[in-house]
């Protein structure tokens, strides 16, 4: 059975009356053709509430609503009087009966439209007669008479306007006491505030509904709950929604700096992706990197610290070797090429891609492609330049050579692992004595070097790598001219650093640990001072603080001299912390500074404490062979107060004053076998005289006394010399146990 619902639809405002005869609008919700019915509500008391409503009855309060053929008339229909249809209305009602509605609860404070007053409702029921729909049931009869049933008719309460303004009750009323005609209704659009507010909660609440699906769309996506960090994935996918990423590209410009800074991101590797780690850091830019440090406050709610830092370049995790080899090394080519000196280094964590920038890609995890790493692309760029007719005049050849530095000490790679000595010449040149040079002239003699060196070098076991590089690895290409003094013409050192994480590695249980440990981060920190101090032209450069500055000494001087370090980060969350301290060194040897809409060149940060290098002060009691405020050392960590605890700086003089002893006994130990051995020499000389025909014994006896007496006071004094050395070996050993127990009962301490 179909239903007339006229102009009546989900939306729609009309005027509903309660069981205690108010009349107010309310909102239909639900249309019910069941039951020729509609579900309204309305908002009273801070409730929403509802309830459920004839057709009859509301088109009896809106009739503009009704069709044309529901619609009621003024008069009644010839010859049934008003009543009956009253009559039958109530009957209809009665029978069909009204449903009400649980309130609902509303969470938003309601406005509730105003009633009539109670005195104007007085004076109504005093100036008319009951309602039929309000007294109790009787018959009507039919023979009325039609003046009785037209009054009957005009008895009926018409709807109450809620919409009108009265001022007062007698606005209402006539002269004559009787009562006005109730208002019009009001046109047909016209809303009051609560159909406003009606409409504007629906809005929210539809909005709200639709942002609570995205959510969880949002969430489906990262949710794992296997993984803790799956609400940080959302943060950081929506910050970096909000970025414009304009990465480097090849057609960028390549600048020349004295000094260049740049950071490379590799990608995420299978382990990290194995155990669901985030990508935490971004690179939104050519030249600005941001790590998302995940944080939690009091209550445990996550949030981001986004950290951002500003470098000459940056190289996301899809820039390949050539691409970084592009704007980092070549352009140090050309300067090797004019007489200069050149160093660029990759500085980073374990397994941030170091050794697989510098030496080349790895396949399968294990093979090394070295035909792909920045030592075997500049090679190809030194032969390339040498067919140039520029500088084939120069009669230029090219020579190679491949040595690490670990724990203070420097070994050949191209010599079985010789341990070499660094040492100052008459003329103050630092001199790494015994270091082998091979001549090269294709690029497959340089890939054999590297793979030769490679297979040499210390490595140790880490959580990130098998084979966890625990040295500076320092591959140099060499330009010299011929002829036979072989002059220096340039030089050019490619630098793999150890990973900085185990610089912080100097209270273990380990003594080699240690050395190891203290000498990383000490070699680190003299190479970032020097850097610093040739970029503001320093007066001195504290290349003594460490072996690896030592040997690069040469490299930082002169006004030809060019340095590149490329920062390698891991961007996985559990490398957070490693990556904001590369990031940080990194920012450290430049400081660039991150402003907006700054161009290039780049402003740089005011330094701190600019000016020459002054020597310390020291005191009576520190003038002695191995005082801190005497060296390099201590230069370096007055500079680096923020970065360098006393603590810490205590155990790097008591490494390096351990180093210096082992080196004065290890060469103490060298002599005395020098001199044993030349005593055998000659004692096996004299010994071979008594093998002649004509053997004189007086001349044999003579010499060998001699002989015996000269070796033993050679021997004396060496062993002497041998003994002393030793002693104050072992004591700088216990010294430097002292100082690491100390050290590591201070850390427990704190904590």
């Amino acid at each position: 059975m179909s239903v007339d619902f006229g102009a009546l639809e989900k939306g729609s405002s009309i005027h509903i009356r309660r069981s205690n005869g108010r009349v107010h609008k309310a909102i239909v919700t639900q249309l019910q053709p069941s039951s020729a019915s509609v579900t309204v509500e309305w908002f009273e008391d801070d409730e929403t509430k509802g309830k459920e409503v004839t057709l009859e009855m509301i088109f009896e309060l809106n009739p503009e609503l009704a069709s044309s053929n529901l619609k009621p008339t003024q008069t009644p229909a010839p010859g049934r009087p008003a009543s009956r249809e009253k009559e039958s209305y109530r009957s209809f009602r009665k029978s069909k009966g009204t449903k009400r509605t649980e309130a609902r609860q509303g969470g938003n404070r309601r406005t509730i439209l105003p009633v009539p007053g109670s005195a104007l409702r007085a004076q109504q029921k005093e100036n008319r007669s009951p309602s039929p729909a309000y007294q109790p049931r009787r018959s009507v009869k039919n023979d009325a008479p039609a003046s009785s049933r037209q009054s009957m008719s005009s008895n009926i309460p018409k709807p109450y306007d809620v919409d009108s303004k009265m001022s007062n009750a007698n606005n209402n009323v006539n002269g004559n006491g009787s009562m006005m005609p109730p208002p019009k209704a009001p046109p047909r659009g016209r809303k009051s505030n609560v159909v406003d507010e009606v409409e504007r909660l629906r809005r929210n609440r539809e909005e709200r509904r639709a942002a609570q699906v995205i959510e969880r769309e949002r969430r489906r996506e990262f949710y794992d709950p296997n993984n803790a960090n799956w609400e940080f994935a959302i943060m950081i996918k929506e910050f970096r929604a909000t970025l414009d990423m304009k990465p480097l590209t090849a057609a960028d410009p390549v600048l020349d700096h004295r000094i260049c800074v740049c950071v490379r991101k590799r990608p995420l590797n299978k382990k990290e992706i194995n155990r669901k780690e985030i990508d935490v850091t971004t690179i939104p830019s050519k030249n600005v990197v941001m790590v998302s440090e995940p944080k939690s406050k009091v209550d445990m709610t996550k949030y981001l610290e986004n950290q951002t830092f500003r470098f000459d370049y940056s190289f996301d995790d899809t820039c390949t070797n050539e691409m970084v080899y592009w704007y980092t090394a070549r352009p140090l080519v050309e300067c090797i090429f004019d007489g200069g000196m050149a160093t660029c280094f990759a500085y980073g964590q374990t397994g941030s891609g170091k050794t697989h920038t510098m030496g080349g890609d790895f396949t399968a995890g294990k093979s090394q492609d070295t035909r792909k790493g920045i030592y075997a692309l500049a090679a190809q760029d030194v032969f390339h330049q040498l067919q140039k007719q520029t500088y084939r005049h120069l009669n230029l050849e090219v020579h190679a050579s491949f040595f690490e530095i670990y724990s203070g000490k420097v070994f050949d790679l191209l010599n079985k692992k010789c341990r070499l000595r660094v040492l100052e010449d008459g003329r103050q040149q630092v001199q790494v004595v015994g270091l082998q040079e091979r001549r090269v002239s294709t690029l497959d003699e340089v890939l054999q070097l590297i793979a030769e060196g490679t297979r040499c070098r210390t490595s140790g076991v880490t959580s990130a790598n098998q084979h966890s590089s625990r040295s500076h690895a320092v591959f140099q290409l060499i330009l010299r001219r011929s002829g036979p003094r072989q002059m220096l013409h340039g030089k050019f050192s490619l630098i793999d650093l150890a990973g900085n994480e185990r610089g912080a590695d100097t209270t273990s249980a380990d003594r080699q640990t240690r050395v190891e440990g203290s000498e990383i981060n000490k070699s680190l920190l003299a190479l970032k001072e020097c850097i610093r101090a040739m970029s503001q032209n320093k007066q001195h450069l504290p290349f003594r603080a460490s072996k690896l500055t030592q040997v690069l000494r040469d490299s930082f001087i002169g006004e030809r001299s060019r340095t590149c370090m490329i920062a390698t980060i891991s961007p996985g969350i559990t490398s957070c912390e490693h990556t904001l301290n590369t990031l940080r060194y990194a920012d450290r040897v430049k400081e660039l500074a991150v402003e907006e809409g700054m161009e290039e060149p780049f402003k740089k940060k005011p330094a701190v404490g600019g000016g020459p290098l002054d020597r310390i002060e020291e005191s009576p009691q520190q003038m002695n062979l191995n005082s801190p405020n005497n060296s390099d050392l201590a230069l370096i960590s007055s500079l680096c107060e923020n970065e360098v605890s006393r603590e810490m700086f205590e155990v790097h003089q008591t490494v390096s004053t351990l180093q210096e002893i082992e080196e004065e006994t290890v060469e103490s130990h060298r002599n005395f076998l020098h001199g044993v051995t030349a005593a055998m020499s000659q004692s096996a000389n004299l010994f071979n005289m008594t093998e002649d025909v004509d053997f004189d014994p007086e001349d044999y006896v003579s010499k060998l006394k001699d002989q015996l007496r000269a070796s033993n006071e050679e021997y004396q004094k060496l062993r002497n010399d041998l003994m002393e050395k030793l002693d104050t070996f072992q004591a700088a050993l216990l010294e430097e146990e002292a100082v690491s127990r100390n050290m590591k009962n201070r850390k427990q301490n704190k904590h």
